[in-house]
Order: C-alpha cells, then sequence, then structure tokens
C-alpha cells in the first residue's frame, strides 16, 4: 500500500529563489544539484548504492501532484514509491508519478523498472527536459512508518518528453545526511 493515498497536502513546494531561510550550504547543494541523484549517491557510497521498490500502482495521485502535472485533480497515475540505499541503508525515500493517459502508448515502462534506477533512465534518455527544482519539508505522514520524521527535505523535479510528464521527488532520510558527515571526501 502506498504511504501517501487520501491525505491531505500539507507540502508547500518553492524554488530556490522563493525559498527562506535557505538551508545549510552542503544541504542546499544537494537539494538543487541539476545532475543524476544516483550518480551521486552511487560516489558517496562508493558503489554500494541500490534501490528497493516498494510500492508501484495505479492510484489517484495527490493534489500537489496533479498541480504539478498540470492534471485534474485526483487523476489516476503510476506511482512508484522506492529506497534508494546506500550500503543497505535507506539514505532517500522517492516517490515518481506520471499520468495513465501520458503514460499509455509512449513507451516508458515504469512497471518494469523493479531494483533499476527510474532516474539513471530520465538523464540516460536526452529527449527528457528537466523543469526547476522545488524542495519543502516533506510532510511526515506521506512517509513511510518506519521513516516518520518531521522536516526532512525533499527536492521534486517534473521531467517532459513530448506528451510525457514524469514527476519525481526524493526525500533525504537521516541515514543521507549522516553518510555524508561521515564520508565527505565522497561528495
Amino acid at each position: 500500500m502506498p504511504h501517501s493515498i487520501a491525505l491531505p497536502d500539507a507540502c508547500r513546494w518553492l524554488t530556490q529563489s522563493r525559498l527562506s531561510p535557505l538551508p545549510a550550504p552542503l544541504a542546499l547543494a544537494w537539494l538543487f544539484d541539476e545532475g543524476s541523484l544516483t550518480r551521486r549517491l552511487t560516489r558517496l557510497s562508493n558503489d554500494g548504492f541500490s534501490v528497493t521498490p516498494l510500492f508501484e500502482g495505479w492510484q489517484p495521485l495527490r493534489d500537489d501532484e496533479c498541480a504539478a502535472l498540470e492534471l485534474a485533480p485526483a487523476t489516476v497515475g503510476w506511482v512508484r514509491e522506492v529506497y534508494l540505499r546506500g550500503h543497505g541503508q535507506p539514505w532517500v525515500f522517492a516517490r515518481s508519478v506520471a499520468s495513465r493517459s501520458a503514460l499509455q502508448g509512449d513507451g516508458l515502462h515504469m512497471d518494469e523498472l523493479g531494483s533499476r534506477s527510474l532516474g539513471e533512465l530520465l538523464f540516460c534518455d536526452r529527449a527528457f527536459t528537466r523543469r526547476a527544482i522545488e524542495v519543502c519539508r516533506y510532510p511526515r505522514h506521506w512517509l513511510p512508518t518506519t521513516d516518520q520524521a518531521d522536516e526532512l527535505w525533499a527536492r521534486r523535479s517534473r521531467f517532459d518528453r513530448g506528451g510525457l510528464s514524469v514527476l519525481v521527488a526524493e526525500i533525504f532520510l537521516p541515514g543521507f545526511w549522516q553518510a555524508l558527515h561521515d564520508h565527505p571526501e565522497n561528495c
């Protein structure tokens, strides 16, 4: 079961120019990095990176997701929730969504990714363009039960290719910040 179905929206997504106060410089560098998070996490973990699927399936998208994808409220979409792990530890909770109508016939098979990184696929396909990164303090009730915490930094961005838009949100868990502190040379 997904971790955020039918819960009220409680997150105000902001671009860097509208964010105040700004997070610490190291957090800022990770939140607004335009490169592949998968590649950066792979470096931080010295190739100990993996993806663990938590949920994949069709469901009504949250209001904030529908707005970001320019869809009517409660539009049904594909939802993929995964952990991005370093050395087996959950570092990032990621939630990616796309509308059913946009996915049908597009050739992007989000339902076949398994333990492969969606982010890597998006960065390898040069036809995708990335919109501005937005950040917020992610609502605890949108997280898996075992990782519910207040004030966790999250970022999201929309990737577009023709009529397909994929919204990718990445929430940085406490284990990530600890790994970053323990191995600053791998940043």
